[in-house]
């Protein structure tokens, strides 16, 4: 989308204000279908830098996740950032246990409230 869905936007603004990680949201972006739990982006870059924290090879990496950001509070979100996600490939989702995505609300052609489930079982 050139000009992001504006109630899209509007749900975006609303995990950041309310610092609630409990909406759950599928997005269709160009190459993927990615489903999960939306997260305020101060909790999710906080969640990737201790990520990156605990590898022994990737910790200074950690840095401009922990310190970007601080403080500010976008007026009007530019990204989606999803935790506890899954990009749906077939029947089934990538990684198991879910990862943590950062969506342009400008690269999502499509979405739907809820966490689309997948199963292994034909």
């Amino acid at each position: 989308m050139s000009h992001p869905d504006d109630l899209l936007v509007a749900v975006a603004a609303m995990v950041e204000t309310d610092q609630d990680s409990q909406m759950s949201l599928t997005v269709v972006i160009p190459g993927a279908v990615i489903t999960g739990r939306l997260a305020p982006e101060a909790l999710w870059r906080e969640r990737v830098a201790e990520v990156l924290r605990d590898s022994a090879r990737l910790r200074h990496f950690a840095v401009p996740f922990a310190e970007a950001g601080r403080g500010e509070a976008p007026s009007r979100p530019s990204h989606l950032h999803f935790h506890v996600a899954r990009i749906l490939q077939g029947s089934y989702g990538i990684p198991d246990t879910g990862g943590m995505y950062r969506v342009a609300l400008a690269d999502v052609s499509a979405w739907t409230v809820g966490d689309i489930g997948y199963s292994d079982q034909q």
